[in-house]
């Protein structure tokens, strides 16, 4: 039986969201699957991707064959290093421990970029309230001025 790793779709339209499975490859897309591996949803910035890792690495390795979608997310997650890196220790290109020692070093690195990005767009999205709250200030202190000044010649001819 040919098995794929695939997007199922799921959400509401225009607001999808992803369950990542491996299903037998004659299945259709929404239909019949094996396991529910993870979610995927594209809806959030950056973007959800929660994989049961061992899992995936269990497929890819017993040969199912990703879709290039999933191929992309496998790749971000690390389930396909991993996989390489695993090929190459049963080759003896490395040891257990160094394979082990590549990977953690990788997934630092890759969690301080996913970790700067949200930083990123955290303090974007707090730059642009930030501003959005100055105009509307501005904004108000204007009116304010525009109704003292419209106040204040009726009472000075009152007056008179």
């Amino acid at each position: 039986m040919a098995t794929k790793l695939r997007l199922q779709r799921h959400g509401k339209k225009g607001k999808p969201f992803y369950h990542l499975v491996a299903a037998d490859a004659r299945a259709k897309r929404d239909g019949k699957f094996i396991e529910k591996i993870g979610i995927y949803n594209p809806n959030t910035n950056p973007a959800t991707i929660d994989i049961k890792f061992d899992r995936a690495l269990d497929w890819v390795m017993k040969g199912a064959q990703p879709t290039d979608t999933v191929k992309a997310l496998l790749s971000y997650t690390g389930v396909l290093y991993k996989k390489h890196l695993l090929v190459g220790v049963k080759k003896g290109a490395l040891t257990e421990e160094q394979a082990e020692a590549k990977f953690q070093e990788w997934k630092t690195e890759k969690d301080a970029k996913i970790q700067a990005k949200r930083d990123a767009v955290a303090t974007a999205k707090r730059a642009t309230k930030d501003a959005a709250f100055a105009a509307e200030t501005a904004q108000k202190e204007a009116m304010a001025k525009e109704i003292a000044a419209k106040n204040a010649p009726e009472e000075s001819k009152e007056e008179e």
